[in-house]
């Protein structure tokens, strides 16, 4: 038998079948150019608190702010598709379905509760 390194690395009691493909990652709540752009501001932020400490401070508040702001949007609209999704559906709706939402439910949940 050979050594399948990839498999040695996979965590104990977690194996992969050879056909099973690694599912990615959940969708980001922000997109991509929103989160530079805040990392972007708390970066200058970070760079100038030497020469000008209260100003630096005001940027980065202001850059906390902004992630919220955008955070609590996004995730407003994940929700309303999400209940879209489900809400208007036929009481005989297939279970597959209200399963998937639930499962999307859990998802957001967990990782709010790991910031």
């Amino acid at each position: 038998m050979m050594y399948d390194q990839t498999r040695a690395q996979q965590p104990a009691g977690r194996t992969r079948g050879p056909t099973e493909r690694r599912t990615p990652g959940p969708e980001p709540l922000l997109p991509s150019d929103e989160q530079d752009r805040i990392v972007q501001s708390l970066r200058h932020a970070l760079n100038t608190f030497a020469d000008t400490p209260r100003e630096a401070l005001e940027e980065a508040e202001s850059a906390y702010d902004e992630a919220t702001v955008q955070l609590v949007n996004a995730l407003a609209e994940r929700r309303r598709l999400l209940r879209a999704g489900w809400q208007y559906q036929d009481p005989q709706a297939q279970s597959d379905e209200l399963r998937l939402a639930l499962r999307q439910y859990r998802e957001i949940i967990q990782r709010l509760l790991h910031i």
